[in-house]
């Protein structure tokens, strides 16, 4: 039994096919999917496709996609007991402006105080910005916190993981040092496993799927030299006591 702590089935790449991604996802030994919506729309169509048995929401909103962001504050507000988290959310210093990276930090904040606020845990997108993003959550003394897809140091993130945080793997850390040197790093108890689907597959010109949180438990039992199941039994432990999932 796996978990997919993140990824995207309402994204344009799965539309008309959920059904048969779930139902792949779950032949491959999924048991749980945490689908992201990111902006207000989005959101709602998270919420719609929650069974809350084999997929549960979350509700966020893209750093360099701002507008609108207090909507989706009051929707996690309303919807606080059908969601597992608030995320993701985060800063994006690769893609958002640089002269937009103040509004980053201060809608972050607010993301943050209101995940403390509802005790729910936090998803953190943090591309080219994760020391800053880590800083921000430390001072605000973020505790449920999950680093996602984090491209950043590894002994930065190694700080952060002996203050609890935890980091969720993407399968494409079949093709990344980056993502292989974070595993090396951090102790099995602060990882979990992820799809980001429908990107970071294995191999970058593929849609990637959540059954292919596989082929992250693989390779952290690779790197890790322990037993996939031992893997798999612990990233889904960790997963059901952070999100509180029913399972």
């Amino acid at each position: 039994m796996l978990v997919d702590v993140h990824c995207h089935l309402t994204a344009r790449e799965f539309e008309g096919h959920v059904p048969r991604v779930i139902r792949e996802a779950v032949e491959a030994g999924i048991a749980v999917i945490i689908t992201s919506g990111l902006g207000y729309m989005d959101a709602l169509r998270a919420l719609e496709i929650s069974d809350y048995t084999r997929v549960y929401p979350s509700i966020g909103i893209a750093p360099y996609e701002l507008e609108g962001y207090e909507e989706v504050l009051e929707l996690i507000e309303g919807e606080r007991s059908r969601i597992v988290a608030v995320g993701e959310v985060g800063l994006d210093y690769w893609r958002g402006d640089r002269d937009q990276r103040s509004l980053q930090q201060v809608v972050f904040e607010e993301f943050i105080d209101l995940a403390k606020s509802l005790d729910l845990p936090i998803i953190v997108h943090s591309r080219s910005a994760g020391k800053y993003a880590l800083e921000i959550l430390m001072r605000k003394r973020a505790e449920r916190v999950v680093m996602h897809a984090f491209d950043g140091n590894a002994s930065y993130a190694a700080r952060a993981a002996s203050r609890g945080y935890m980091f969720s793997i993407p399968p494409s850390i079949a093709r990344s040092r980056q993502k292989q040197k974070l595993v090396e790093k951090l102790p099995l108890e602060n990882l979990l496993l992820e799809s980001d689907a429908p990107v970071l597959a294995p191999s970058r010109d593929e849609i990637n799927h959540p059954r292919n949180v596989k082929v992250s438990a693989e390779w952290i039992s690779r790197i890790k030299g322990v037993s996939l199941e031992e893997v798999e039994d612990k990233t889904t432990r960790n997963a059901v006591e952070l999100f509180r999932l029913r399972v």
